[in-house]
């Protein structure tokens, strides 16, 4: 719990702070614990397999709290209910949901419903009137996620992203140590993300649910890095596709490749891939240093080296850390890590690009935020 506590104090003073760029996580300095008069309360919605994980992450939060349920199965909710002691008049199926903008015990709904089912879960639950938290990639494309953030912002409520790692401490002390100019000027990134997927008739691998393949799951990770790793926004993609296994990938990507320009000339180059493992890793590389992080993205636990020595900070679980965080920003006002709907926005640009460089064979796009 020690550990737990040094980072939370570092968490309230980053967020804290005024941020002096699109990437300022704010220094290290010891405050309290963040507190607040009563918890968030957090209905999930979609209780499939990330959600167990959401859930089991919660129960160690000090800040957040699940207090309701939305699912299309009536026997999920049930044991759900049981499970976290979830009273029976806040559970709710998709038909019903409209109904939690009369429930004061709701404060924010998490979306963790497939990937395609985001744009239009987010828009029901602007409607009523309740926060949002919703699970990565934030949407099929830019104009959704345009159209989400505008929802959000017509209902007076906020509008987040599951970006875990934005409140991971090793990822957290990487962008510090870049902020501050450890590594000089930054010269290079390069990142991969992937694994091998299971069961070929899951939803990930049916494009009506999905969106995408490899990149709109595990490619937003070597997007979303290379971004707060240099600090900027890139202004060029180039990108490849590769598929060796066009029977399981037929509706999908499977491999995807990817190169993107930044204003200072830095060229950064990402991966991600569904068809093999042992590939997470960041790694930058400037003037005056350079940092890995191998494993970099996943649940973890996330190991990391610079040129400096090891970086040590404490193995957390992100869930826990991502839920006390929002709740911090919604119950005391603190400013967020970069994880609104506008950061999602600026992934799904890119990957737009990214897909369209494909369809293209390959050629250079121009990015127009």
């Amino acid at each position: 719990m020690n550990a737990r506590r040094d980072f939370l104090q570092k968490l309230t003073l980053g967020l804290g702070l005024t941020a002096m760029s699109d990437y300022s996580f704010g220094s290290v300095a010891n405050m309290q614990e963040p507190t607040a008069e009563r918890p968030l309360r957090v209905a999930l919605m979609g209780l499939g397999g990330y959600a167990n994980i959401v859930a089991k992450g919660m129960q160690e939060c000090k800040m957040a709290v699940i207090t309701g349920l939305i699912s299309g199965t009536p026997s999920k909710l049930k044991s759900w209910q049981e499970k976290y002691n979830v009273p029976e008049q806040n559970t709710y199926s998709y038909e019903t949901m409209h109904r939690i903008k009369d429930n004061p015990d709701i404060d924010l709904v998490y979306v963790i419903t497939p990937n395609s089912l985001h744009h239009k879960h987010v828009l029901q639950v602007a409607a009523t009137g309740k926060h949002v938290l919703c699970e990565k990639p934030l949407a099929d494309n830019a104009q959704q996620a345009r159209e989400m953030i505008s929802a959000c912002e017509k209902a007076g409520v906020k509008l987040y992203v599951g970006y875990r790692l934005h409140f991971e401490p090793h990822t957290r002390e990487v962008i510090r140590m870049r902020e501050e100019g450890a590594f000089g000027k930054i010269m290079h990134v390069n990142n991969y993300m992937g694994f091998t997927i299971g069961d070929p008739t899951q939803w990930r691998l049916k494009k009506a649910l999905a969106g995408g393949g490899a990149l709109m799951d595990v490619g937003v990770y070597s997007l979303n890095a290379a971004r707060y790793c240099t600090g900027e926004e890139p202004i060029w993609v180039t990108a490849q596709e590769s598929k060796t296994d066009p029977v399981k990938f037929r509706e999908v990507d499977e491999t995807i490749t990817f190169q993107l320009g930044f204003p200072s000339g830095i060229i950064a180059n990402c991966g991600c891939t569904y068809n093999f493992g042992h590939s997470e890793r960041l790694h930058l590389m400037g003037t005056k240093g350079w940092a890995e992080m191998v494993p970099a993205f996943g649940y973890g636990p996330i190991k990391g080296n610079t040129h400096l020595g090891p970086i040590d900070q404490p193995k957390v679980n992100h869930q826990t850390y991502q839920m006390d965080g929002i709740a911090a920003c919604i119950l005391n006002n603190e400013p967020d890590p970069n994880v609104t709907g506008q950061e999602g926005l600026k992934d799904m640009i890119v990957i737009d690009a990214i897909y369209e460089s494909i369809k293209k064979g390959g050629q250079k796009i121009v990015i127009n935020a």
